[in-house]
Formats: structure tokens, sequence, C-alpha cells
């Protein structure tokens, strides 16, 4: 039997080999024209893009201090004078006051103290909020506004007037020749006459009833007799108002009612704005079976003297 001649290179496996190199190669190429791609230079930015838009800045407060410890003892004293007759217990109970319930004491807190008496009673109640805006654009601070001015509003207390813009005075347009009246001259009337159905310069009309002409300095027969207009009533000083001095900007509120046939009830208001922080102090006394209701500077004076001091606690 006749054997087959072998030759170098032309066995199967050697084949093989030379295929899976040569189809290697191949691919290698093609992944290396794949990811040459286009170069980083040559990629061109949006124009239409534009700068970032600026973050508004955040408030100046990032937490709230604790309301009821806030209040000095002695200043709790001078805002219930009715707990001095508790006994010891129910007046310990009444100067620690009862924590309002909250679901985030970095961005709300809050704080009740009363004391009562058979003839007299006092309610004293703190509202501490930080105002934070979701919005990049709008600042905590602008955010804060909003919701004092909200609060000002629905007290009927008008926010104060803005000055108008200052405008430079208007420049003297010139005119064309011809264009313009003489001095003193109205257009198309002749110099020294007087127009149809007016009364000369100078003097006073004629009474439209009479025909005459009233004597200078007397006005119409039809006026008035005196120019005097109604006097509204009396401002004491105590009225809703904006405060001056506490804070960025502030408020009182002063509510009288009746409780029953004979009591009344007395609440003030105080509320102030320092950056993004918002403070309310409510002072209410109410009166049973007494016909003289509480005064109303005496409590405003108080409240106003604690909101100074929760004012101080805020810049500390």
């Amino acid at each position: 039997m006749q054997r087959k001649r072998y030759t170098p290179g032309r066995t199967g496996s050697t084949a093989r080999t030379a295929v899976v190199l040569t189809l290697g190669l191949g691919l290698g190429i093609g992944l290396t024209g794949c990811s040459a791609g286009t170069p980083a230079d040559d990629i061109t930015v949006d124009a239409k893009a534009g700068p970032a838009a600026p973050v508004a800045p955040p408030g100046r407060y990032r937490t709230l201090f604790e309301p009821c410890g806030a209040v000095p003892q002695a200043t709790l004293k001078d805002l219930l004078p009715g707990a001095a007759a508790l006994a010891d217990p129910e007046r310990d109970k009444a100067y620690r006051g009862v924590a309002a319930v909250t679901y985030d004491t970095d961005r709300r807190v809050g704080c009740t103290w009363k004391a009562d008496t058979p003839d007299l009673s006092h309610r004293l109640v703190l509202d501490i909020e930080r105002v934070v805006s979701y919005d990049t654009a709008v600042s905590d601070d602008d955010r804060a506004q909003e919701v004092y001015v909200r609060k000002q509003l629905a007290a009927g207390i008008p926010l104060p007037p803005t000055a108008p813009p200052t405008t430079a005075p208007p420049t003297a347009t010139p005119t064309s020749p011809g264009t313009a009246p003489a001095t003193g001259q109205t257009p198309g009337k002749t110099p020294g006459t007087t127009p149809t159905g007016s009364a000369p310069t100078g003097k006073p009309p004629a009474d439209a009833t009479t025909g005459t002409t009233p004597p200078a300095g007397t006005g119409s027969a039809t006026a008035p007799a005196t120019g005097a207009t109604p006097a509204g009533p009396t401002s004491t000083g105590l009225e809703p108002r904006v405060l001056d001095s506490l804070g960025d900007i502030a408020y009182v509120d002063d509510a009288l009612s009746t409780v029953g046939a004979n009591g009344h009830q007395r609440a003030i208001s105080v509320v102030f704005r320092t950056s993004n922080v918002i403070v309310t102090v409510s002072y209410q006394e109410q009166t049973t079976g007494s016909a003289e209701a509480p005064d109303s500077g005496e409590l405003q004076e108080k409240a106003r003297n604690l909101a100074r001091l929760l004012a101080e606690r805020l810049e500390e």
C-alpha cells in the first residue's frame, strides 16, 4: 500500500491554528477601527446651553433652640401671675410648660404655659418656625418673608408703603417755528378775548342758580358753610400695627372678645421675622365675672418684652 507523502505545514492542527490567527488579527483590526471614533477635541459644545443659573443663598439658621427653656422663670412669673397661688407641684408644672408636638424640631418648635385662678387666667404660646425654600432660585429669607406677609395680611394689618421710584424731570422738547401758540394765548383764539361759555380769567364763576357772581372769597352759594371733614376715631397708639426695632420686620395684633355674661378675653400676638426664622408670641388674659376688660397696654408691653428676649436669643 502506497503511503501519502508527508508535507510540512499541511497537518490539520497546523492549518487550524493558522485560520484562528488570521481571524483574530482581522477582528482586532476591526475593533481598533471602531474604537477610534471622533477625537475628544472635535466634540462641539452647544452654545445655547449658557452658564448655569445662580443658586440662591441659604438662610442664616439651620437649627432652632428649645422653646420651653428659652423663657426665664422671672419672665414667666410676670406673665403668669396666677401661678404664684398654686401649690408647689402645680406651680412647677406651670413654669415648665408643655412642648408642642412637631415632626421636625429643626423646622418648627413651640411651647405652651398657662395658669388659671377662679377669676383670672393667663395663657402663653410660643411658635418658632424655620422656613426653607426648596426652589434654588428663591432664598430662604425671601420665602420666609412671603410666609410673614401672609400672616400680617391675615391679621388685617397693611404692609408699610414703599417709596416710589425717583424719576428725572421731563425735558422740554423744542417745537418748530409757527406751531406753538404765544405765551398765555389759547390756540385759535385772538389775544384778549374770552372763550364763549367761560368766565373771564381772574374772576369767580357766576352762581348757576341765581346768575350772580358771589363775592370774592365766599365760594359758590351751594358750597357747604365750612370745609371741615368729620374727625375719625382717636388713635391710642395701641391698635394693631407694624413694630420697629424688632427683628427684620414685626407687627403686633390686639383682639378683645367677650366670654360668657361678664367675662372678657384679650389676645395679643407679636410676630417677627429674623432671616429665615419666624417667631410668634401669643399672650392671652381672660377675666370671669368682671366688667373691666384686660388692659391692652400692659399686655402688649409684656408680650413685646418677651419677643425682644427671643430676638436676642436668635442673635447669640
